[in-house]
């Protein structure tokens, strides 16, 4: 096949993923998730286990050593059959505590230890280069096999040419894919689908390659049996130590691979998927290495010799002549690399932001978490830049390592990596005693020894190591040497880098833990993760509330955006029979919010931000207690006894709020009278007065037109003020005929704006609206919800006090309902006065100001109460911000009543 029709199925079969991912995402935000959240899903998902090692590698390894390739798939086949002793535990824990990532995992067991995110990060980063240079040199090498034919035109000029545009391309779609999501614990539909299609794809091609090579090469099973007796496969001396490590290694990788770890965890919607993944898993690779040893025997006995085995399931059918069939395999091939580079970058840059760059930027950063800015938008610019700093580090490791290396070899560093995290992991979720100091020194010390003697002599001799350190060790220690640590001798490499490095990692972790103590908050996560079958999400972190309600929606709202904010906020408050968009900030609300951003940011620093506005974050006696007891009977008492107590606190909180209200009502009502009574009292005197004059027969007729005149506008006034109390009599009482029509809501806003010019037409009034989104077709009564838009506008013309008055616009919609938000830029309406300005007795300002009675906002809620409707006060956006929400199309009394 020509080369260039290779690059155009390339950019063909690209395409088809981003339609299938852009399919699946946007069915996911329809709510129409059903079968893309399947255990079969979920099952291919786990399919990037199986990268361009397994699909090219495992036959090269299988030529070269033998069955021991078969150690790559036995370690994830033990864990997944024996999945209700770890990995059940591991999803339960991901899903109670919205873990992101598996440094957020570690950093969560041990007191939520940002230091510890850092370490666990760096360790994944650096492991993950050998493994995405893998990726990187199949794709490269599968194209030198097609382009060794191609014209001088579309030849490239080196292997490390064609390695950078894939890992240019790799880049753009896990961006484009990856990150369409702050929170990190929301499912990637369609990342996840497109990984779930590249399964299928590169399983059909590997067996279909088999079969090919089977029937079509050789003559059957029998000619393929007497082919492997006959090569040197057969006489493979099985070495018991070396298959028990790789066993073990691989079982380990399966655990602590971030990619496994993201697909496996946190992209799991449902427990129950892994008793379907725990057969289906494991048969899945068994079918992937069916025909590896077929392949590799038939490939050294067909293929002239010095062929590299690594490309045998591509250049078996291309020596064949068939190229058809050798498309496939490359395809095939091109699946298995590039789902694993999407998964790894997505997961490793969610690790460096959440635990590097957010923490970092809020060090530096006045004000902290205080200080009000975008943090969503650095989160997201951060992973971006990360998934592609981290395929730059990948294609570094690649170019400095010469690419020469056996595929399977260069796995393996990577395995061995990402191995030194297991010993913490499995001590955090099965160990209360384990400790964060452990936990650290643990793996920094088993991280260094990985790099000292397997990682940096990858690069060969004269590499990043010289010949005489490998030779001699440094400084002419022969006991230190990367390969002979401690003298020991005669050990395989990749062996000797394995048992010491995790040797000494599990007992610097296991000897400091013994030694030191658990903090408060460690304690209670210990117990949250060992016995998370016991309890719900997890007992508090925070004993006392205290931080105000309208300052955690202002950095929600930065983090989780305004909308997300919003409704979780008003949700919480719904929860504790509280009509606005304020809970009251119990320490239970403190901790769900925490968890929700925990999903966004990590648990360190979702717990270091709301730290800096909470009190109590130290943890109380009762939680302390709980802690330390172990007598079920006690804690369950313990927590029925502090809820009690809470529930007491927060009725008496809302009695308290009541009665001030009462009294605030009380005080509004008197004024009110008093208001009514001048309002009245001032134009009929007016009219009294001047009527008097009028009847004096000498007087002036201009006089008696200017008399008149003002006789009139007192009239005006006087019959305007009674308007109001009837027009809210009726509307209170539900005897309002509503005019229902249909309308662009475009059309209602740009009337309302228009109408609402003449409230003080002096001022230079700006203002922000996102016109296509206004252009929403509405059923209502249009008269009146225009009554409610000039209202609001005209207070904000009235009221703004900027020296710049802007008002913003901000149209949305969601489902059937659709909001309608106004937020100036002024300095907002007092707390104090927030839960009055509806109330019909309320005035927050002097008579002569307000121009009326009073009355606007509270007709303006009795005409959305009558429209199916809501209005209400947006706090924490700066200035004064309304909120009108009402369904697209009336609501049928049925509906309504439901």
């Amino acid at each position: 096949m020509p080369f260039n029709i290779l690059v155009a199925v390339c950019l063909i079969y690209v395409i088809l993923l981003f339609v299938i991912a852009f399919a699946a995402e946007r069915r996911a935000r329809l709510g129409r998730v059903g079968w893309l959240r399947s255990p079969m899903v979920y099952t291919l998902s786990l399919s990037i286990y199986c990268t361009a090692w397994t699909f090219y590698g495992a036959v090269g390894y299988a030529a070269r050593s033998g069955l021991e390739f078969a150690t790559i798939y036995l370690g994830p086949t033990i864990v997944f059959i024996g999945w209700w002793v770890v990995l059940r535990k591991l999803v339960r824990i991901g899903r109670a505590q919205r873990v992101t990532s598996i440094a957020d995992l570690i950093s969560s067991r041990f007191g939520k230890s940002n230091l510890l995110g850092v370490v666990v990060t760096v360790i994944a980063v650096v492991a993950a280069t050998p493994y995405i240079a893998l990726q990187l040199q199949s794709v490269t090498l599968s194209f030198g096999v097609f382009a060794s034919g191609a014209p001088e035109g579309w030849a490239l000029p080196e292997g490390n040419g064609t390695a950078l545009w894939v890992a240019g391309g790799l880049a753009v779609f896990t961006i484009l894919f990856g990150t369409r999501n702050l929170d990190a614990n929301e499912r990637h539909h369609g990342v996840v689908m497109a990984i779930a299609v590249e399964a299928v794809v590169k399983l059909l091609a590997l067996l279909i390659v088999g079969v090919y090579a089977v029937w079509g090469v050789a003559d059957g099973i029998g000619d393929v049996a007497a082919r492997i007796a006959a090569s040197p496969i057969a006489d493979w001396p099985l070495q018991p130590g070396r298959w028990i490590g790789l066993t073990f290694l691989a079982g380990a990788a399966v655990l602590t691979l971030p990619r496994m770890f993201q697909v496996m965890v946190v992209e799991n919607a449902d427990e129950r998927h892994l008793a379907t993944a725990s057969w289906a898993f494991p048969l899945y690779l068994m079918l992937m290495s069916l025909f590896v040893v077929p392949i590799a025997v038939i490939g050294l006995s067909v293929l002239p010799e010095g062929s590299n085995p690594d490309l045998f399931v591509l250049t078996l059918p291309l020596a064949a002549g068939q190229e058809k069939l050798a498309t496939l395999a490359f395809l095939g091939g091109f699946s298995s690399a590039t789902s694993m580079v999407i998964v790894a970058a997505i997961a490793l840059a969610t690790m460096v932001s959440n635990h590097v760059v957010t923490p970092l930027w809020l060090s530096l950063r006045q004000g902290g978490a205080r200080a009000p800015g975008d943090v969503r938008g650095l989160v997201l610019m951060s992973r971006r830049l990360s998934i592609a700093g981290i395929l730059a580090l990948g294609y570094a490791y690649y170019s400095l390592s010469g690419g020469s290396a056996a595929l399977a070899a260069i796995g393996l560093i990577s395995f061995a990596g990402v191995a030194q995290i297991l010993p913490v992991m499995l001590g955090g979720i099965f160990w209360r005693g384990a400790t964060g100091r452990g936990a650290a020194l643990g793996l920094t010390v088993g991280f260094v020894v990985w790099i000292y003697t397997l990682y940096l002599p990858s690069f060969g001799p004269g590499g990043l190591l010289s010949g005489a350190l490998l030779d001699r060790g440094p400084f002419g220690f022969g006991w230190l040497r990367p390969q002979a640590l401690f003298g020991i001798e005669g050990l395989d490499p990749l062996l000797h880098a394995v048992f010491w490095s995790l040797s000494l990692n599990t007992f610097t972790f296991v000897f400091v833990s013994l030694l030191s103590f658990p903090n408060p908050l460690e304690r209670m996560q210990g117990l949250a993760f060992v016995n998370v079958y016991d309890h719900g999400p997890g007992p508090r972190g925070w004993s006392r509330g205290g931080a105000e309600a309208e300052d955690l929606l202002i950095m929600a709202q930065g983090i989780l955006g305004a909308a997300e904010a919003q409704e979780f906020f008003q949700a919480e408050a719904a929860a504790q029979g509280k009509a606005d968009f304020l809970p009251e900030t119990t320490p239970d609300f403190i901790d769900k919010l925490e968890r929700r951003l925990a999903g966004a940011v990590g648990a360190a620093t979702a717990h270091a931000m709301i730290a800096q506005f909470a009190v109590g974050a130290a943890v109380s006696a009762q939680d302390l207690m709980a802690v330390a007891s172990e007598a079920q009977q006690i804690l369950e008492y313990s927590a029925q006894l502090e809820a009690k107590s809470e529930e007491v606190a927060r009725t008496a909180r809302q009695l308290s709020e009541a009665n001030e209200k009462l009294r605030d009502l009380s005080v509004q009502k008197d004024a009110f009278l008093s208001q009514i009574s001048h309002e009245l009292r001032t134009p009929m005197t007016s009219i009294r007065a001047f009527s008097e004059i009028l009847m004096d027969p000498d007087l002036p007729g201009e006089m008696q037109q200017k008399y008149a005149e003002i006789i009139h506008e007192e009239t005006i006034r006087l019959t305007r003020l009674l308007d109001d109390l009837l027009d809210l009599s009726v509307l209170e009482n539900r005897k309002v005929q509503l005019n229902i029509k249909v309308a662009n809501l475009h059309d209602l806003l740009d009337r309302a704006v228009q109408a609402a010019s003449n409230t003080r037409p002096e001022r230079t009034f700006t203002y922000h609206r996102d016109l296509p989104t206004e252009h929403i077709p509405i059923i209502t009564d249009t008269d009146r919800l225009v009554q409610v838009f000039i209202n609001l506008i005209s207070n904000a013309r009235k009221y703004c006090d900027a020296e710049r008055p802007e008002l913003t616009i901000l149209v949305r919609k969601r489902g059937g309902r659709i909001t309608v938000d106004f937020i100036d830029n002024g300095s907002g309406i007092p707390k104090t006065a927030q839960r009055l300005i509806f109330e019909k007795f309320a005035r927050l300002t002097d008579t002569q100001r307000a121009g009326g009675a009073g009355l606007g906002l509270a007709i303006c809620r009795e005409i959305m109460v009558n429209l199916g409707g809501t209005i209400s006060y947006l706090p924490g956006q700066g200035g004064a911000a309304f909120r009108v929400a009402l369904p697209s199309r009336p609501e049928s009394r049925k509906e309504a009543e439901g």
